[in-house]
């Protein structure tokens, strides 16, 4: 049977590149491992791959460094990272820098493989525009298909994930939306897999490319006790 996929692994342990390189192919996904950043980064640009799993500790240029580089080339690569630090700074700075989705170590390769599957099954979704190019709002014009946002003379490219919670926002303009709503929306997992304030982080960054005064914000407002709403 043909790879339904194919699958690039950055993981210098060997017993667990081993391990998972096993579960996917016997899941028929095709498999490329590396054991270290620089080496994986290459692979990435040669040929991109349908998904990344990659290890945050690597020897030399580590995974979060790959990531950023990654995500800024080729934003369409969905990226789950393998991390042995429980702290949920780590998490969330790998979640704000692009990063699709997190596999905290030790994990089972069953949970593994339903997050690649997860995935997979929308590695062809794109960000939904709200018209055929561009929305206007304040002094900002967004392009949520080749996900730029332009505001007050300034250019700034929006990560995956800003420009799906900036999507769902504007398309439900004038509504509340509660965060668990944008776990679900966004991250495409139910409010016990990630927590409320992966969805306040998001909020933070995008307004500081949004607002005027982040702190004082006219487009993307906090509903409290609740979550959000957008107004144009």
């Amino acid at each position: 049977m043909e790879p339904t996929a194919r699958i690039i692994l950055v993981e210098d342990d060997d017993t667990i590149a081993l391990g998972v390189t096993k579960m996917l192919e016997h899941e028929r996904y095709e498999v490329e491992r590396y054991d270290n950043g620089e080496d994986g980064l290459a692979a990435v640009r040669r040929d991109p791959p349908d998904l990344l799993l990659l290890d945050v500790m690597l020897p030399g240029m580590d995974g979060l460094a790959v990531l950023r580089a990654v995500k800024n080339e080729n934003a369409h690569v969905q990226i789950i990272m393998l991390t042995a630090k429980g702290e949920e700074i780590d998490r969330v700075l790998g979640l704000e820098m692009g990063a699709d989705d997190y596999v905290t170590k030790p994990f089972s390769l069953r949970e593994l493989i339903a997050r690649v599957k997860a995935r997979l099954r929308g590695r062809t979704t794109e960000p939904r525009p709200v018209t055929a190019e561009t929305f206007t709002f304040g002094d900002c014009t967004v392009d949520l298909r080749r996900r730029v946002l332009w505001t007050r003379g300034e250019e700034h490219r929006l990560t995956t994930h800003e420009a799906r919670v900036l999507d769902f926002l504007i398309s439900h303009r004038g509504a509340d939306v509660p965060r668990e709503t944008l776990l679900q929306e966004v991250w495409g997992y139910s409010s016990t897999s990630l927590t409320t304030r992966t969805v306040d982080n998001q909020i933070l960054k995008l307004r500081k490319k949004v607002e005027a005064v982040p702190s004082d914000p006219r487009h993307i407002l906090t509903v409290h006790g609740t979550g959000y709403r957008f107004e144009p």
